[in-house]
């Protein structure tokens, strides 16, 4: 059973009690025991595997190697025995925060792992890093990691449905500081009290302005989810320690709401569990099957069977509009007024947040591939950039509708192409969701994660250590916490000695 919880702004005269603010509910889901269902264990499993293709694929790029050396120039904290380091041996262990920062970033970087598309957006993958760091540290078994996961992608999931950021040009982490604290105060066993502090205190340090994925979009696209971890970390310990936190952060009249989101005059309706009841949202996300934002993994895939199916040459287009919602105009689309989405000069991450870039290449290849799709020689070919300039983006009121649709089976994430040739041959098709989606044409199950981990593994782990994770990961539930402290993946010898080592303060 699902309760709303109605939020709204309170001045401080009305003295709203934290039994009915958000943070106080959001702590009560956490600390709730409710256990695990089968189910959400099994797609926990294939996320965590997600998560380490992805990490894998990205060991040795600049901004992953950076963000590893930070956390590797931090000793172990001392009330603990630390936490891995992706790519790095199983004895080498920094402090959980730091590690939570290296990982994130590996598991960020390539913008390959899962979403959940709602009044917000989110990856709530991104909870799993910090969650496990925290439990390495500890000592956690496998149980407790899994009832940490299940409660950060509830969390984030919950607020990602009702509450829009993005709107008010806030970073969509705002939801995962909170998420990633509620998870790890599952992991421990906290009580409402502690997690209510630590969820009020990773709001307030993790809330930031969308232009970290506005024009000339920098790396720091990357990072900042890792630093919401991070920040989830440090609030946990903060809170442990008996410090509070900002209140009511939510529903303040100086709080987020009032002066951040839609002002003194807002409400929300956020769906959450009731007590005793288990923790499911994690069922309702879905990963990539692509590298590049999701609202272009549906498009990838029409372009993948224009190209194999169409008969024409691209370079007989005169002109292709893609008709679609508000946010992929707005946003990944021309209706961004970004210059730099028809740059063939731009960064990795602007291409990324193309869809006029993606479509010209997925369109000319037939497919897509999470590093040649990207290398500058590839955006500067010049058949490309005359077939990119060509193409742009339109808001179809319907498309949008169904974009925001609460109900599953009609939500969709596509739209329809209109391609006029010099001829004046017009081709037209359309696509919903995109085919690894659960209602695609061929949904990703346990297989399509353990292929893609293999796939994006291959190049930098040995043939042992990629069964070694496998075999470990798809027993989840059941680890010790031995075998928890194992949960990493170890790349080739030597293969990081070859990544960017780069200096800096630390």
């Amino acid at each position: 059973m699902t309760i709303t919880h109605h939020l709204r702004v309170h001045r401080s005269d009305e003295n709203l009690a934290r039994e009915g603010q958000l943070a106080w509910h959001l702590a009560e889901i956490a600390a709730d025991p409710v256990a695990v269902d089968d189910d959400v264990v099994e797609m926990i499993i294939n996320r965590v595997i997600d998560n380490a293709s992805v990490a894998a694929a990205s060991l040795t790029r600049a901004p992953v190697s950076a963000a590893r050396q930070q956390a590797l120039d931090h000793a172990v904290s001392v009330s603990g025995s630390g936490a891995t380091v992706f790519g790095c041996s199983l004895d080498r262990k920094t402090s959980p925060e730091w590690a939570a920062w290296a990982n994130g970033v590996a598991v960020r970087e390539l913008d390959y792992h899962d979403t959940f598309l709602a009044a917000e957006y989110s990856h709530p993958g991104d909870n799993i890093p910090p969650i496990v760091a925290v439990a390495q540290h500890v000592g956690a078994d496998g149980a407790a990691l899994v009832r940490g996961i299940a409660t950060g992608y509830e969390v984030q999931i919950d607020l990602v449905r009702a509450i829009s950021l993005h709107k008010h040009k806030i970073d969509h982490v705002a939801h995962l500081g909170p998420s990633a604290a509620a998870g790890i105060g599952t992991l421990l066993g906290l009580d409402v009290e502690t997690i209510y502090q630590a969820i009020g205190q990773a709001l307030h340090t993790t809330t930031a302005t969308r232009q970290s994925r506005k024009g000339e979009i920098s790396t720091w696209k990357a990072h900042a989810p890792a630093f919401a971890g991070k920040m989830a970390v440090e609030a946990v310990d903060r809170a442990m320690r008996g410090e509070t936190s900002p209140s009511p952060i939510y529903e303040g009249e100086d709080g987020v709401i009032a002066w951040m989101l839609d002002g003194p005059d807002a409400s929300y309706d956020v769906p959450l569990p009731a007590a005793g009841e288990p923790k499911r949202a994690i069922l309702d996300s879905y990963t990539k099957e692509h590298s590049a934002e999701y609202q272009a993994q549906a498009w990838i895939d029409l372009a993948r069977k224009l190209h194999n199916e169409a008969a024409f040459d691209p370079a007989d287009v005169e002109a292709i509009v893609l008709h679609t919602s508000h946010h992929t105009h707005y946003v990944i689309g021309s209706g961004a007024n970004d210059p730099q989405k028809y740059d063939p000069t731009a960064s990795r991450e602007t291409l990324d947040h193309s869809i006029p870039y993606i479509f010209a290449v997925a369109l000319q290849d037939g497919g897509w591939h999470h590093v040649d799709s990207y290398l500058p020689e590839r955006a500067g070919r010049e058949d490309t950039v005359a077939l990119w300039h060509r193409i742009t983006t339109a808001e179809d009121p319907e498309w949008t509708r169904r974009y925001h649709s609460e109900d599953p089976n009609e939500k969709a994430f596509g739209g329809r192409v209109e391609i006029r040739l010099t001829d004046g041959t017009v081709i037209e098709d359309e696509i919903a969701v995109a085919d690894a989606h659960p209602l695609g044409a061929r949904p990703f199950a346990r297989e399509d994660y353990v292929r893609k981990f293999r796939i994006l593994a291959e190049p930098v782990l040995e043939p042992e250590e990629i069964e070694r994770f496998l075999e470990l990961a798809q027993r989840l539930p059941e680890l010790s916490a031995d075998e928890v402290q194992q949960l990493t993946i170890v790349a080739k010898p030597g293969l990081l000695l070859g990544a960017p080592a780069p200096k800096g303060l630390f």
